[in-house]
């Protein structure tokens, strides 16, 4: 005799309606573009401006990934992010998102792990000449065309033979960010096979001496143009909302909308500053 399910409370619960007005919609899986590259050639594209993460955590950046930003950057360089989290937090948002990593350096192996882990672009730092850019080139594709060793789960899955066939597209971008490298930009943009430069604007302002912005203003106008003159795209780091709008205007193609390094620490500082008591002003006080 069949079990008399009219009265369960699982099936009861089924039928309530639960509100929704006040839940956060997930962010759906997109048709993503093939690669970076179509995603700045979009002729429909609007400004462009991504997430940048360095903290390591996996879990934050499924969070940021409902405010839906147009991409996202690993940053291997400065942050904490080791192999097999980058590996975790690749897997969850490239069905999002585009995902970039900024490798930890110019080397065959920084490159191979973030192209094996799935990102569709590296960003390579403190690029100072044409070889450097050549070489950043030479290791994010496989023979012929490069010395890209063949491995990785990821690339495993499409076969030696979508690897030989660039079934997977990556971009490869360059960092301008140092004096020596605004001095050498142009013959760095006319390197083969780069797709974009991107400027870094807090080591580029060290290396001039100065932590004045302006006084890289130049330097970003140079980098820009020689972009331009070689058909590659362009970005540039904002450090806040403000600089990111003024460098959109400017002609950039993409910047940074916020890191989390940022958020965290001016969430927390205003928080707890919201609570404290203000300070009186001693207006009797003897001068």
């Amino acid at each position: 005799m069949p079990r008399d399910r009219s009265h369960c409370p699982l099936h009861d619960a089924r039928k309530i309606d639960f509100p929704t007005s006040k839940m956060t919609p997930k962010p759906d899986i997109r048709n993503l573009p093939e690669s970076f590259d179509d995603l700045l050639c979009a002729a429909d594209r609007q400004d462009l401006s991504c997430a940048w993460f360095c903290l390591g955590n996996t879990a934050l950046v499924e969070v940021a990934l409902h405010a839906r930003p147009d991409f996202i950057v690993i940053d291997k360089q400065h942050g904490l992010w080791e192999r097999t989290a980058m590996e975790s937090v690749i897997g969850l948002a490239r069905h999002y998102v585009p995902v970039i990593v900024r490798c930890a350096d110019n080397s065959p192996h920084a490159i191979a792990e973030a192209l094996d882990a799935g990102a569709v672009s590296v960003m390579v730092p403190l690029i100072e000449s044409a070889d450097q850019a050549r070489s950043a080139v030479s290791y994010a594709l496989y023979p012929p065309a490069g010395v890209r060793s063949a491995g990785g789960i990821r690339p495993i899955l499409v076969g030696l033979q979508g690897m030989a066939e660039n079934w997977v597209p990556v971009s490869i971008g360059v960092m301008i960010e140092t004096v020596a490298g605004v001095e050498q930009v142009e013959e760095i943009a006319a390197v083969p096979g780069l797709s974009y430069l991107f400027i870094g604007t807090g080591d580029l302002r060290l290396s001039r001496g100065t932590l004045d912005p302006q006084a890289i203003e130049a330097d970003c106008q140079r980098v820009l143009a020689a972009a331009r003159a070689n058909g590659l795209h362009c970005g540039i780091f904002t450090g806040t909302t403000q600089a990111a709008v003024r460098q959109l205007a400017a002609g950039y193609d993409f910047v940074v909308a916020c890191s989390d390094i940022e958020l965290a620490q001016h969430g927390f500082e205003a928080a707890v500053a919201a609570l404290r008591p203000q300070q009186p002003t001693n207006a009797g006080a003897a001068i």
